[in-house]
């Protein structure tokens, strides 16, 4: 039975975009079956029932090309050691001690959490790249179930590393492979959780999987027939490592252990060189843009706009700051003008092509309908928000309106596969009172695992 999302300003995000003035959007299942003005629409479907935008925007869902659920806990908590002065020192002194101090109930509230941050901003796809030392076995299957009750869309992989031992490393190739399966089972058999869940093959970076590690999931991947979501370069560290002890830098690596290839995200790449690019581009793997993080952990800003002229596909993700992807879009639109001291670096264009057509790219790897635009066929993955715009907008002036207008906080309502999660800011799915206050009461056992992790680490 379809229904309608009517009376709208339409913003269908094509290429090119269209701007639809009193817009509609009939919705069959979990998929988009006519857009057009609101009184074609209606006259196609005139029984359906309407869901009235009253005027506001009407947008696709936003895609996150690479985030990480498990980081939640990281918010306020006390480091126990001397600030962090580089990236090296980050991984070491958070990350890679919270990680480990993760059990199966903070595993499910800090995806919960971020599930509901993305619901809030508008965020219906979601692509995580997940760790827990502690408790590996059945962890992706936590994250599942958290996104099937939340509603969203995900795809979903355990980042393989040495750094825990080589008994953590297989048991993360295992978690990998077993996930990736039930999910190809799922979507044999037609199981409606293979609508939402996707699964990838993660590695965590090439300076923490030795080459052993590497061929063996590899193989494990080859044999599934899936590629894989790797941090590449996103530090010169990574760069030195790799030409250090493999005598290449970390791309040619990759390339040559055969974890590159068509169906490979690969995060950040903020240091690749005019050859690793190349090697992007001819190997056809696509790339994921963190522009707050990369400032925030003061590793650089990566080369994106010769990566997009290469034709290599780059996408824009997280890397587990907030789900309010607009603020990503308006941070990577600035940093790249003050980087390169050139008001013409990273146009509004620009932002706007990675956000949508560069992320349903990526997104097409893990799910068989597009994403990322509305248009008949496309998932009914929408939002509505209720921006109202000062200055005309059109489809010509449509990407400085999302940078300088448009944000997530304006998001009124969130749909993913036809299925309402968030209407007039109400959740309809999670409780987020409840699920708050779980995870502010899991989170000092969390913290104090963290803190006596930092004191066994400094002896």
């Amino acid at each position: 039975m379809a229904w309608l999302i009517a009376h709208g300003i339409v913003c269908t995000m094509e290429d090119p975009p269209r701007v639809i003035e009193d817009g509609a959007v009939a919705v069959e299942g979990d998929r988009i079956a006519m857009v057009g003005p609101t009184a074609e629409v209606r006259a196609r479907y005139p029984e359906a029932e309407v869901l009235d935008a009253r005027g506001q925007l009407v947008l696709p869902g936003s895609i996150c090309a690479h985030t990480h659920f498990y980081g939640a806990f990281a918010r306020g908590m006390p480091l126990h050691d001397e600030p962090p002065t580089n990236f090296p020192h980050i991984l070491r002194r958070l990350w890679w001690r919270l990680d480990r101090a993760l059990d199966e109930k903070a595993v499910r509230l800090s995806t919960l959490v971020c599930l509901i941050d993305a619901i809030r901003h508008g965020t219906t796809t979601l692509i995580d790249h997940h760790a827990s030392p502690s408790c590996i076995d059945g962890s992706l299957d936590i994250i599942a179930e958290a996104v099937l009750e939340a509603g969203l869309r995900a795809c979903l992989c355990y980042e393989v590393t040495d750094r825990n031992g080589p008994e953590g490393a297989r048991a993360g190739i295992r978690e990998n492979t077993r996930f990736i399966r039930q999910v190809q089972r799922w979507r044999a058999t037609g199981d409606p959780r293979g609508d939402l869940l996707a699964a990838s093959f993660g590695l965590h970076a090439s300076f923490t999987v030795g080459p052993e590690t590497m061929a063996q999931a590899v193989a494990e991947a080859q044999a599934l027939g899936v590629g894989f979501h790797i941090h590449v370069a996103e530090d010169a560290a990574d760069e030195g490592h790799s030409l250090t002890i493999y005598g290449v830098r970390t791309v040619e690596r990759l390339a040559r252990e055969g974890v590159l290839g068509p169906q490979t995200l690969c995060a950040h790449c903020v240091h690749v060189d005019t050859r690793e690019i190349d090697l992007l581009a001819r190997t056809r793997s696509k790339v994921s843009h963190q522009p707050r993080s990369n400032m925030n952990n003061a590793v650089g800003v990566a080369p994106v706009g010769a990566m997009r002229a290469a034709g290599v596909t780059v996408g824009l993700g997280n890397d587990g700051f907030s789900n309010n992807m607009f603020a990503e879009m308006k941070a990577a639109y600035l940093v790249h003008k003050v980087h390169a001291r050139d008001p013409r670096a990273m146009g509004a264009e620009e932002v706007l092509a990675m956000a949508y057509r560069e992320n349903a790219r990526i997104a097409a790897l893990f799910w068989p309908h597009p994403l990322g635009v509305i248009a008949p066929g496309a998932y009914a993955d929408l939002i509505l928000l209720d921006y109202r715009p000062y200055t005309p907008l059109t489809a010509a002036n449509l990407p400085w309106h999302l940078i300088f207008g448009i944000d997530g906080s304006h998001v009124t309502t969130t749909i993913c596969g036809g299925r309402i999660l968030m209407k007039d800011r109400q959740l309809l799915t999670l409780d987020e009172e409840r699920i708050a206050a779980e995870a502010r009461a899991h989170a000092p056992i969390i913290w104090e695992r963290f803190r006596a992790i930092a004191e066994a680490e400094r002896g």
